[in-house]
């Protein structure tokens, strides 16, 4: 896991948890502001799983050189 993964779980996480509470409380602007914070989040996860794939795909490529 890198560290686009984990920032972006945490701030997806973070935003779902704020989007709820801005709910309980009746604020639409905190529910709105945890909505966007989420969205955000799961874009950054999004961006850390395509690094780790082309990662991946570098590494097999590497292998495969070297077994010539």
């Amino acid at each position: 896991m890198n560290k686009e993964q984990v920032t972006g779980r945490i701030k997806e996480a973070a935003g779902e948890v704020q989007e709820h509470v801005g709910r309980a409380i009746g604020s639409k602007e905190q529910e709105l502001k945890g909505h966007i914070r989420e969205q955000e989040g799961k874009a950054e996860k999004n961006v850390g799983d395509a690094v780790a794939k082309v990662d991946d795909l570098i590494d097999d490529a590497a292998d495969k050189l070297k077994s010539r």
